[in-house]
């Protein structure tokens, strides 16, 4: 169920932030005399949001794409189009056709190369985090949200305050929210613009992700935990490449069919690997070259 609630967040981020403006349009005022103006500098593109920016070459390159009839190689590029002209916008459909590869790279990454990290679920959902934050105010929240939560755990088990499991998780996510709030009220002491304008859709999925961190924590000692959670970042990081490739958007969203088909099969084939792990061949090299 909190992974449900996890995922709608998720979705609601998608529909949320691409109907948020960037900057609204100031009014103009009379001048007596002309005052020379700098052209500001364009923003950092964001697939995230509605904009002139991304918004509009996504839907320029629909426009130009010639569609053949619908079946039996072409009904979800006319689902698409019908969509996108009712309304719904091209990133969020880009974004949903991305999530499958970038959780396919996530388990590539644990099942053949052997990064561990946090699940699979954990890593998909702080890259589309970071995808809608930034990498540098995803990254802060998260290394805050796990150090709150690590050291709340911690400090339960110095003064040996035994408290079932779920009032336990109850005071681990209310520390992690007044952690996050301190953070957000020295957003305008720091003047960083970037986390003064962070989704609270955003907030609340890290926030809830907080019991997995805490769940997988239990039980391993401190440097098991660092190592997972450094893991559990760079597999978020990779993600998060993934869903900001600007070639790859526009191959997904042209392909939907071959995108589609072709990371479900992969899923298949990489469910059926059954070898050593990179990592463990330079782990156990010494025993493999004896």
């Amino acid at each position: 169920m909190r992974k449900l609630t996890v995922l709608l967040l998720v979705l609601a981020m998608f529909t949320g932030l691409v109907g948020k403006v960037v900057a609204a349009t100031p009014i103009p005022t009379e001048s007596p005399t002309p005052v020379a103006t700098s052209t500001p500098e364009p923003p950092r593109p964001d697939i995230t949001q509605k904009t002139e920016e991304t918004l509009g070459p996504l839907e320029t390159i629909l426009e130009n794409q010639r569609l053949g009839s619908v079946w039996p190689l072409n009904p979800v590029k006319h689902a698409i189009r019908g969509s996108v002209s009712a309304g719904v916008p091209a990133n969020t459909i880009v974004l949903l056709l991305l999530l499958p590869i970038a959780t396919f790279v996530i388990a590539f990454s644990r099942n053949v190369v052997g990064i561990r990290g946090f699940g699979i679920f954990l890593p998909a959902a702080l890259s589309v985090v970071f995808v809608a934050t930034g990498p540098v105010v995803g990254i802060g929240l998260f290394l805050a949200i796990v150090i709150v939560s690590t050291g709340v755990r911690m400090l339960l088990r110095i003064l040996k305050m035994k408290l079932q499991y779920l009032p336990r998780m109850a005071f681990i996510l209310w520390a992690v929210v007044v952690g996050v709030l301190g953070i957000l009220f020295l957003a305008p002491i720091l003047k960083f613009p970037e986390l003064s304008n962070v989704s609270i859709f955003a907030v609340l999925i890290m926030v809830l992700l907080a019991e997995d961190f805490t769940r997988v924590q239990l039980g391993k000692s401190v440097k098991t935990a660092l190592s997972l959670t450094f893991e559990t970042l760079l597999l978020s990081l990779i993600s998060f490449l993934v869903l900001t490739v600007k070639p790859l958007q526009e191959y997904v969203l042209l392909n939907p069919e071959i995108s589609l088909i072709g990371v479900a099969v992969a899923d298949l084939f990489l469910g059926k690997y059954t070898g050593l792990r990179l990592m463990e061949f330079y782990r156990f090299r010494k025993l493999i070259n004896s």
